[in-house]
């Protein structure tokens, strides 16, 4: 089993401290206004604390490392702890945190391109990482939890792919950004062709 490598590690730790802290240990009043990116412009109120959450440049960096909940938390961090290893070996450190990162601002720019609102969480990124995986491993074989049949990367990342531009044009409103996920997938696709890493094995 190929080890836990830098980046990936002090991601995993990044975002379960700031998910942690920002939920459960600081207690300040409307913090998290910080921690998720509003679309400029948009105002929307917390109706239980007072405060209002609007646009703030920090969030374009911090909204990737807080969550949802700890089931967004957690799913998000298995995909990274699974994929990212050989996807930074493959790639280097250097190269794998730039295409986290932008996989993120990549996948939050098509959201809101469709979805002027709030977003929060590494989905976008992880997403990358799938598809930079799936470019470069496409015939490893992975298994999606709870469905203990192995299946092809590049079958995999495809379906979940389709998946996301089918439930984000179809109005669903189950609260999550189908479409960020494919903008981050698309973003790791797109620079690991430009960086000719494809088809590695």
């Amino acid at each position: 089993m190929l080890r836990i490598t830098d980046v990936v590690k002090n991601l995993i730790i990044i975002n379960v401290i700031v998910f942690f802290a920002v939920r459960y240990l600081i207690p300040v009043p409307g913090i998290e206004r910080f921690f998720v990116l509003v679309y400029p412009g948009l105002e929307v109120p917390d109706l239980s604390t007072g405060v209002v959450y609007k646009f703030e440049p920090v969030q374009l960096v911090t909204h990737m490392f807080m969550h949802g909940d700890e089931r967004h938390l957690l799913f998000n961090m298995l995909g990274l702890f699974f994929l990212g290893p050989l996807v930074e070996s493959a790639l280097g450190a250097k190269r794998f945190f730039i295409l986290y990162i932008l996989s993120g601002f990549f996948a939050t720019l098509l959201h809101f391109i469709f979805n002027p609102g709030i977003v929060v969480g590494a989905s976008g990124a992880v997403y990358g990482t799938l598809a930079a995986f799936a470019t470069m491993f496409p015939n490893i074989e992975l298994m999606m939890m709870f469905i203990p049949v192995p299946i092809k990367a590049k079958y995999m990342a495809l379906g979940l792919i389709a998946i996301g531009l089918y439930m984000g044009f179809s109005q669903s409103n189950d609260q999550i950004a189908h479409l960020a996920h494919v903008g981050g997938a698309l973003m790791g696709f797109i620079l690991v062709r430009y960086w000719k890493m494809e088809n590695l094995r």
